[in-house]
């Protein structure tokens, strides 16, 4: 039997593919900045905590990824 893939770090669509062609089952759930600070794309989410339930369910947590700032000078 293989091992659970390591989805840390991993885009959400290449990790759900990962999980799928392991044959696992899992859930994810979105974490969000308590301040809007930094601005986020909330379209392109990652990875950023992986766990296996006591069910054998993987839970993923998903993280908005920052968006590239240009201040108002280019710099």
């Amino acid at each position: 039997m293989q091992g659970i893939p390591d989805c840390i770090g991993r885009p959400q669509h290449e990790a759900e593919a990962l999980l799928e062609a392991a044959g696992l089952s899992f859930e994810e759930e979105i974490t969000r900045p308590t301040r809007d600070f930094f601005k986020t794309d909330p379209i392109c989410l990652y990875v950023v905590r992986q766990r296996e339930r006591e069910d054998g369910t993987i839970s993923l947590t998903l993280a908005a990824r920052m968006e590239k700032e240009v201040s108002c000078h280019g710099i």
